[in-house]
């Protein structure tokens, strides 16, 4: 499959007129490649391939990955140090262990440290481990960050309010259709005393990109 086709969203969904689901955008008119998946799918239906059902159960699988998978792998990682050296030998196994299908994926995690800085992007196109963080965000597929993070991953942190210190080294990692990143952020100082699941409400999906730091959760006040 060509590398600029395999990893499109699929956060849009509807029902055809044979009740198969496809995927749709708003109102606007489905594209060339929109019409080519909805006839293809249609045609594996009819021919016994997969069924209806196969197909929205696997929708409904991809839909509910989140960032919280890749912030429960990372919290275990800070609090275990036996798993935390598996996850930096074999990250995609170290996932399957705690229960995440990353697929045939080879996931890399790479460690910030106090002298390291780890940034993922994917120069090409969107490669992203969707399957353990569910959908890239739509800054990190622009033209502008595939480029600027490559040529300038100092400038494009800042901008994101991580300010790395000018004697620490910035690593930025290329994804590819067959090798995806993971960053494993410094756990903050302070938080030895908080559990596994607190620790992972300190990790968003853009730390494990390396665009953030791990911070607090901000606590949402409901009112009187």
């Amino acid at each position: 499959m060509p590398h600029d086709q395999h990893d499109h969203d699929h956060d849009h969904h509807g029902t055809s007129p044979s009740g198969h689901p496809y995927r749709h955008d708003n109102d606007e008119a489905l594209t060339y490649w929109q019409r080519m998946e909805i006839a293809v799918r249609e045609l594996l239906i009819e021919k016994g391939v997969t069924t209806a059902a196969e197909i929205a159960a696997q929708i409904d699988l991809m839909d509910s990955r989140s960032p919280a998978n890749g912030a429960a792998v990372v919290a275990r990682a800070w609090t275990d140090p036996a798993f935390k050296q598996r996850l930096l030998a074999n990250a995609g196994d170290a996932s399957r262990e705690m229960g995440f299908d990353i697929g045939p994926l080879h996931l890399i995690a790479v460690e910030n440290t106090a002298d390291t800085h780890n940034l993922i992007v994917c120069t090409l196109c969107s490669c992203y481990p969707r399957n353990l963080l569910g959908l890239p965000p739509d800054w990190y597929k622009t033209r502008a960050y595939r480029s600027r993070a490559v040529r300038e991953p100092r400038a494009v942190l800042t901008e994101f309010g991580v300010d790395v210190p000018q004697d620490s080294t910035i690593r930025v990692h290329d994804s590819t259709a067959d090798m995806r990143y993971i960053v494993l952020p410094a756990r903050p100082a302070g938080t030895e005393n908080l559990s596994v699941e607190e620790l992972a409400a300190w990790v968003t999906r853009d730390c494990m990109i390396g665009t953030a730091l791990p911070r607090a959760p901000q606590v949402v006040s409901t009112g009187a």
